[in-house]
């Protein structure tokens, strides 16, 4: 049954960094490191030492799978300190399934985004025929992007982050049990 508290406690928090990532591009350190410390302290509290250890390497796996993107420059510190809490939400042995439907759920947010129009697919396109056109004029093609940083170019992967972790919450739910 701890399952449907820790959805019920953990939902506020997610809408909240959903909210902020969507209209301020910012995940704040005051909600994401307290969703971890808040997390492992539950584990903690419910089931001693083992469930605590296996928060703590939840939080490690998940915020290890974010450091790629966030050395590349794909996504920012605040999507790793979320990813790592949301791993502490859900232990160890669902990090896997975690990090299945955030990518999901990345992927579904990014097309949404480009349909509306609220995101370009200019960098894609450019870092593809980098890779796949030989003739591809590189230097005069990157001139014309448009800044890394813009709007225009974030996607709010927080957004992706919550809905993950909530679809995790309630698969764990569904099979019956959480550990």
């Amino acid at each position: 049954m701890m399952s449907l508290y820790t959805i019920v406690l953990v939902t506020p928090a997610l809408g909240y960094l959903c909210w902020s990532d969507y209209r301020r591009r910012l995940l704040p350190n005051a909600w994401t490191m307290g969703l971890l410390l808040a997390a492992l302290a539950w584990r903690l509290g419910w089931g001693g030492l083992p469930l605590l250890m296996d928060g703590v390497w939840g939080c490690l796996v998940a915020a290890c799978f974010m450091m790629l993107p966030f050395l590349l420059r794909a996504s920012g510190g605040g999507d790793v300190k979320f990813l790592a809490a949301c791993g502490a939400v859900t232990g160890l042995g669902r990090v896997p399934v975690l990090l299945m439907y955030t990518s999901v759920c990345g992927l579904v947010l990014a097309l949404v985004f480009l349909l509306m129009r609220k995101a370009t697919v200019a960098r894609f396109k450019h870092y593809f025929l980098c890779l796949f056109w030989w003739r591809y004029d590189r230097q005069a093609a990157r001139a014309k992007l448009p800044d890394m940083h813009s709007e225009e170019n974030m996607v709010p992967f927080g957004i992706a982050i919550a809905a993950g972790t909530w679809l995790t919450l309630l698969a764990s739910l569904w099979q019956g049990g959480f550990q």
